[in-house]
């Protein structure tokens, strides 16, 4: 009777997430430009064209920097945002329903409204960088600089969704823990150090693992702020994949570097699984 029940869930589950694996595996392992009427089996002349390529190892540079950097910065301003949030002072929560709208707002009119502030001819930055007597930055167009913007748009972004669950997670703490290390003089930094965070570990770890998976798969920031550009300074894996696949029709490149993605996702994950097992304190 249960297989019965489950066979619809799991036939969904193989057809929709299974085979598109195996899909792009089959694929990875040819030669196809989506024009001819059947891949060419290379073998793994996909993945050894890759890795010897210096241009990717550029990109995945890249994609360290862009992952360490939104999930590290959405991590420490979240939980800042949520150790305020949860003071209880006046207006925190139009303040948490305000910081909380970027992250169900598209990605795409997100970036319409950042290319607006970050153009240095009529937007919010040349305003406020021609009040301290210096000029503009071009955010989006400086090899050296767009990085950085597409973070800061990400950051922006994320931080509010952050906010909300470890805000969440603060008010599931029991008050009685806190007023019983208040009264045993414990101050604020060694309670929430030693009480508070310890508390908080179940929730930084599922925080973790959903921010590096969406760091990974960003793509709409950077297909309307940069589309990889200038110069290919915002090329991260994802867009890296788009480009082989819909750009430069080489299938079987775009479909071994989402192999890679998988892989990279695959052994990130174990290893928080793993941290998790002895950091993280469920009770």
């Amino acid at each position: 009777m249960f297989a019965l029940f489950a066979f619809p869930n799991l036939l969904l589950i193989a057809v929709f997430a299974y085979w598109p694996i195996l899909g792009n595996l089959l694929l990875s392992l040819t030669d196809w430009d989506m024009i001819s009427p059947f891949p060419n089996f290379v073998g793994l002349d996909n993945y050894t064209t890759l890795f010897s390529d210096p241009g990717f190892v550029d990109v995945m540079r890249r994609t360290l920097i862009w992952v360490v950097a939104v999930v590290g910065a959405s991590l420490v301003f979240g939980l800042g945002m949520a150790l305020l949030f949860n003071g209880g002072a006046k207006g925190t929560k139009a303040v948490s329903t305000l910081a909380f709208t970027p992250h169900v707002i598209s990605g795409a009119a997100v970036a319409a409204v950042w290319l607006f502030v970050f153009d240095p001819n009529y937007g919010l930055s040349r305003l406020l960088f021609n009040a301290i007597g210096m000029d503009s930055p071009h955010w989006t167009t400086d090899p050296d600089m767009a990085l950085s913007a597409l973070i800061i748009v990400a950051v922006w972004k994320g931080a509010g969704f952050v906010a909300i669950v470890y805000l969440a997670a603060l008010q599931s703490i029991p008050r009685d823990v806190i007023e019983a290390a208040q009264l045993d003089g414990a101050g604020r930094w060694k309670t929430f150090s030693k009480i508070v965070w310890p508390l908080l570990t179940p929730t930084t770890f599922f925080l973790c693992v959903t921010q590096i998976i969406g760091a990974f798969q960003a793509f709409d920031l950077i297909a309307m702020m940069t589309s990889g550009g200038p110069a290919g300074s915002t090329t991260t894996l994802s867009w890296y994949i788009y480009e082989q696949g819909f750009q430069e029709f080489n299938i079987g490149s775009a479909a071994a570097s989402s192999v890679f993605m998988f892989i990279i996702l695959l052994v990130v994950t174990a290893v928080q699984m793993r941290f998790a097992e002895r950091k993280v304190h469920y009770s």
